[in-house]
C-alpha cells in the first residue's frame, strides 16, 4: 500500500533520491536536524515559503515538483492555499472576485481548463 502524500514524507523521498542526508538539508535551512526530522515525520507544519524554496532548490525540484510541494504544504493546515500563490491572489484584487465567481457559480475541472488555455494562450502573445 502506497503512503499517503504529505509534505513531510514528499520532502523525504526526494531528499533520499537526491542523496542528501537529513543533516545536510537541515543545514541549508538553518534548522536542526531534530526540526528537520519533525517536519518530514509530519509532526510539524511545513516550514515558511522562502525554506520551502531553499528545499526545492536544495534537492532540485522542477516546477512541477515544486508547484506540488507548496500544494502538500498548503494541505497540511485546514483552509489554507499554497504559500507560493497566497501573497498573488491577496495582491490582485480582481483574481479574489475570479475565484468567488467561480466559487458561487459551481466551475468545475472543465471550466478551470478552459481559464488555463486562455491565459497560456495570452502568454504567447
Amino acid at each position: 500500500m502506497e503512503e499517503e502524500k504529505t509534505f513531510g514524507n514528499y520532502v523525504r523521498e526526494k531528499r533520499l533520491a537526491a542523496k542528501i542526508n537529513l543533516r545536510k538539508l537541515a543545514e541549508i535551512l538553518g534548522i536542526a536536524p531534530a526540526y528537520m526530522s519533525d517536519i518530514e515525520n509530519n509532526h510539524r507544519y511545513p516550514p515558511e515559503k522562502e525554506k520551502i524554496y531553499l528545499i526545492a532548490t536544495a534537492l532540485n525540484l522542477s516546477r512541477e515538483e515544486t508547484d506540488y510541494l507548496f500544494d502538500l504544504a498548503a494541505g497540511n493546515k485546514k483552509n489554507s492555499v499554497s504559500p507560493d500563490i497566497a501573497d498573488y491572489i491577496m495582491a490582485q484584487n480582481k483574481s479574489r472576485v475570479a475565484l468567488r465567481i467561480a466559487r458561487d457559480s459551481g466551475a468545475g475541472e472543465k471550466e478551470w481548463e478552459r481559464i488555463i488555455r486562455m491565459l497560456e494562450e495570452s502568454k504567447k502573445s
